[in-house]
């Protein structure tokens, strides 16, 4: 018979897992490294008659703000972190080898410290005594694909390098998890596209010997060897990580789940002028056409909560100026990134250009043809690639200045206000977000690029390889001394 109830919710747009186990004979349960909406894991065990006792955290993340607090006060459920996470709310310290028991579902908790110090990985058995177990819930330890990288934590200013956490990771992987059987599930808290590592599958799930097999990191590789692996080539740390991470240790106001207030254009404008962000969720093709002065444009379709975490502030006002329809969507997306300051909605977005078409304004996009003809013509064009470290590595652009959008609004001092500059990614879906951002800041003559570096380079236009011929531009950030996970 079958008690055991382990169910995956997946967040796309975040690339994040998250979990619920229960028990069918006892009705109890837990929830491990939740959404801050915590509304799908309440429908579920009011569906399945279950109760949420305690909610776990594998480690303090860093890439969204957790629910750990949201379900704590919904369901007066325990929040259990490994030893010496250093939280400041009341917690349940979970220690190698405790086994919490369901009733026949029981959790094994192993400490894997690594990709963080209280990193820990749960051991799901359906019964206490079977000989194997069900899976292993591996936090950012095990992805499928790739591992934990161990940099993050140590980028913003903690003791531990990110060679030490790495040889942690090691050892971890090779004493705790590589030990289990084979047929043992995988369920790790994030999938591709996460910032977390470089080689992501599309799967979403594992077993222990899949990935034996086929992750890199899992090879026959020497402990020096596995360090240099995991530690090179990994992406521009996000901006907004370190946030995330220090608002997850602390205590912070609960989620808002009710709609934004609807504003009118006045008051609008003058939420603006006293320095509130416009946002505008729109997609790029409708944005370019006509938009408000000043707005950002993040496309809702897109990863639209990691990188309104990277170009925008936590410590600002939002007013959101696209359809008012999916403006509590936007609202609790941007929220699980920590922007919690949406301080309403443009009742009528559509009627203002009619209405006051002074305040409407166009973005400026190119073709491939109209930017390799400027490249001619203007010599202090100024090109920017906002892709990630592991795409420029394939090219780039001749004479672009690399700033992966993650990095970009903490870079901008390196920029020249008055030369002309036009934006590129891979597609030209981040590059709007980035020739927005940069025209909201100031700059003056602002281009994106249609189509990106894709368009460019299947066009055979000229691409540069070597490293002489890019520009990389690095930025030092300075973060609070808080763990980034």
């Amino acid at each position: 018979m079958i008690e055991a109830i382990l169910t995956q919710h997946y967040l796309a747009c975040l690339s994040h897992a998250s979990y619920l186990i229960g028990d069918e004979t006892t009705g109890r349960a837990v929830v491990v490294d939740p959404r801050r909406d915590v509304g799908v894991y309440l429908q579920e065990a009011a569906e399945r008659g279950l109760r949420i006792e305690r909610v776990i955290e594998t480690h303090v993340h860093a890439d969204f703000l957790s629910g750990h607090l949201e379900l704590a006060d919904r369901t007066g459920a325990v929040i259990s972190y490994g030893a010496g996470a250093g939280v400041g709310f009341p917690v349940e310290p979970l220690h190698d080898g405790q086994r919490l028991s369901l009733g026949e579902v029981t959790l094994e908790i192993l400490a894997t410290p690594g990709h963080t110090p209280e990193s820990i990985c749960v051991v799901v058995w359906e019964h206490p005594d079977d000989p194997a177990p069900h899976g292993v819930l591996t936090g950012d330890t095990l992805f499928v694909g790739d591992v934990g990288r161990p940099d993050l934590f140590a980028s913003a200013g903690a003791e531990l390098s990110a060679e030490a956490l790495a040889r942690r990771l090691y050892r971890s992987l090779r004493g705790k998890l590589l030990v289990l059987p084979d047929a043992t599930r995988v369920y790790p808290a994030h999938g591709p596209g996460s910032a977390f590592g470089k080689a992501l599958s599309t799967e979403t799930t594992s077993t222990i010997g899949e990935q034996r097999r086929v992750n890199y990191a899992l090879q026959g590789l020497t402990e020096d060897a596995f360090v240099a692996a995991v530690t090179e080539g990994q992406s521009a740390r996000p901006r907004y990580f370190a946030f995330d991470a220090c608002a997850n240790r602390e205590g912070h106001p609960l989620l808002d789940e009710h709609a934004p207030e609807l504003l009118d254009l006045e008051d609008v404008l003058a939420r603006q002028e006293a320095g509130a962000i416009l946002l505008d969720a729109r997609e790029p093709a409708d944005f370019a056409a006509a938009h408000l002065a000043g707005a950002v444009n993040i496309g809702l379709q897109g990863r639209f909560a990691e990188w309104a975490g990277n170009i925008l502030s936590p410590d600002r006002d939002i007013v959101l100026v696209s359809d008012p329809a999916l403006a509590a969507e936007a609202k609790v997306r941007l929220a699980r990134v920590g922007l919690n300051r949406v301080e309403g909605q443009l009742t009528d977005p559509a009627s203002v250009f009619a209405a006051r078409p002074e305040l409407a304004e166009r973005s400026s996009r190119l073709t491939i043809a109209q930017l390799a003809e400027l490249r001619g013509l203007e010599p202090d064009l100024q090109l920017v690639d906002v892709r990630g470290a592991a795409e420029t590595a394939g090219g780039t652009i001749p004479g672009a200045v690399e700033i992966p959008l993650a990095v970009l609004a903490d870079s901008l001092d390196g920029l020249d206000r008055d030369r002309p500059m036009v934006a590129y990614c891979a597609s030209g879906y981040r590059s709007v977000v980035a020739a927005s951002r940069l025209a909201a800041a100031g700059f003056q003559d602002v281009s994106d690029l249609l189509g990106g570096y894709c368009a460019w380079q299947g066009a055979g236009l000229p691409v540069a390889h070597d490293a002489d011929l890019i520009m990389a531009a690095r930025t030092l950030q300075s973060a609070p001394d808080c763990g980034v996970a």
